[in-house]
C-alpha cells in the first residue's frame, strides 16, 4: 500500500471591511478549506461583536482562511483580496465606517510579509488613489460569535446580503471564475 504524506495547510488573515462580505468570497475559491470570521489586532481579550462595533477595542473584523498551498497560493489569495474590496479607503468599505473595517493583512511569517508588500505594490497600478492597506504581524485571532459564520449563506434574503454582498459576489465570480471550485 502506497503511503501518502498528509498535505500541509496554511492560513491567511485578512481584514477588508465587514467579515460577512469577505467570507463568501474566499469560501468560493478552489483550495480554500475553511474561512472563519473573527477579530484581530486589538487590545481586548475575547472581544464580542458589540465591543468591536463600539470602535474602542482596536480590533478589525477579519477572516482567517485555511488553504491548501498546493491548490491555491498565498499570492492568489492576496490578489483576490485586493480585487474584491477598496483598499484605498481608510477605515471604511462603502457605508461600513469605523476602525473595525480597516484594510489590513495580518501576516504570520516573514515570507507572508514580503509577499504581501510586493502584491500591495503591484495592486497600486489598478487604483488612482493610494492603497492604505496596513500589513501587520498577526496577533491573536479571536473567532466571532457563531451567528456570524456563513452569514450570507444562512441569510440570503436579509437586506445587507441582497444589496451589498450579492452584487460583490456576482462581480467576484465573473472576474475570478477560473479560481472557483
Amino acid at each position: 500500500m502506497e503511503s501518502r504524506e498528509n498535505p500541509v495547510f496554511d492560513t491567511a488573515l485578512f481584514g477588508g471591511g465587514c467579515f460577512w462580505c469577505l467570507e463568501p468570497v474566499f469560501r468560493a475559491l478552489d483550495g480554500v478549506l475553511d474561512v472563519s470570521p473573527g477579530y484581530c489586532g486589538g487590545h481586548v481579550d475575547h472581544p464580542t461583536y458589540e465591543q468591536v462595533c463600539r470602535k474602542d477595542t482596536g480590533h478589525v473584523e477579519v477572516v482567517r482562511i485555511t488553504f491548501d498551498p498546493a491548490r491555491v497560493g498565498y499570492r492568489t489569495l492576496l490578489e483576490v483580496f485586493f480585487g474584491t474590496h477598496d483598499p484605498t479607503t481608510p477605515e471604511r468599505q462603502g457605508n461600513d465606517v469605523g476602525p473595525q473595517y480597516a484594510s489590513v493583512i495580518f501576516t504570520s511569517n516573514p515570507a507572508q510579509t514580503a509577499l504581501a508588500r510586493a502584491v500591495r505594490a503591484e495592486a497600486q497600478a489598478a487604483f488612482d488613489d493610494p492603497i492604505v492597506t496596513r500589513i501587520e504581524t498577526a496577533g491573536v485571532f479571536w473567532p466571532a460569535e457563531a451567528e456570524h459564520s456563513e452569514y450570507y449563506r444562512r441569510n440570503p434574503e436579509q437586506g445587507y446580503c441582497q444589496f451589498v454582498i450579492a452584487p460583490k459576489l456576482a462581480k467576484f465570480r465573473q472576474r475570478y471564475a477560473h479560481l472557483l471550485r
